[in-house]
């Protein structure tokens, strides 16, 4: 889980400097590059949450045992 932790932060990283650079400094390619990584950042954070939830499941089943 500390791996997809570590890649979401990445993607987070690239969007926050690829957005901030389309709309300061109006770079089109900045632009694409932003939207490209939002994307990724959805299906990442989807992915972070089914295994969070999985995590909290498995802790909860070890618990009632």
């Amino acid at each position: 889980m500390k791996s997809m932790l570590d890649k979401l932060n990445e993607t987070i990283d690239g969007f926050q400097a690829n957005a901030t650079s389309h709309v300061e400094k109006m770079n089109k390619a900045a632009g694409v590059r932003a939207r490209k990584l939002s994307l990724q950042l959805e299906k990442k954070l989807k992915e972070f949450r089914k295994a969070s939830l999985e995590r909290e499941k498995q802790r909860e089943q070890a618990k009632g045992e």
